[in-house]
């Protein structure tokens, strides 16, 4: 009898102590799935406004921050529309997302870059999406700050350090509202 009790306990002690990682770690599940959700939340917001051609629905997604720094935001809505050929029919992850978050004494910010791919009726794209979520000591950087359109067989472009898209040989450069780099 007592060997069984001794047993007994010791199973009930190694289930309370591996519970926390069944099934993987409950905070990486609650907040990887939120940041993906959020991100394609974001992106439905976005394919929306295109397909209904609405300015003022786009520019609301995109942060203070972004907009006084874009050159020409309003042309190059209009550009990104003219850009867009067909109906919006379906979507796909492409990557991502990926989420760089910061936390010092209260003070937050929370980058996430997602990636998809953008069917329509007559074309493929990929769009790259820089959002801020959550930016506490600055509230005018949360927003959307960069919205990158290409067709997808141009993706691997946008990389490239020669085409001064995302980056200059080595060094990241910052665009800012919607970029349309390759047309």
């Amino acid at each position: 009898m007592r060997k069984l009790i001794i047993c007994l306990i010791t199973i009930l002690c190694m289930l309370f102590l591996s519970s926390c990682s069944m099934g993987g770690s409950r905070v990486g599940m609650l907040n990887g799935g939120s940041d993906e959700k959020k991100a394609a939340a974001k992106l439905e917001q976005v394919i929306e406004a295109i397909k209904n051609k609405d300015k003022d629905s786009l520019k609301s997604l995109f942060s203070q921050k972004a907009l006084s720094e874009a050159v020409g935001f309003g042309d190059n809505i209009d550009g990104l529309f003219d850009f867009i050929q067909g109906e919006v029919d379906s979507w796909e992850k492409s990557s991502g997302p990926s989420v760089s978050e910061e936390s010092n004494y209260g003070h937050v910010k929370k980058e996430v870059n997602s990636y998809y791919y953008v069917n329509t009726d007559k074309q493929k794209y990929f769009f790259l999406l820089q959002d801020y979520p959550v930016y506490t000591d600055h509230p005018d950087n949360v927003g959307l700050y960069l919205f990158l359109v290409v067709k997808a067989e141009d993706r691997e472009k946008i990389y490239d350090g020669d085409e001064k898209i995302l980056y200059d040989g080595d060094k990241k450069l910052s665009p800012a509202g919607i970029y349309l780099p390759i047309k």
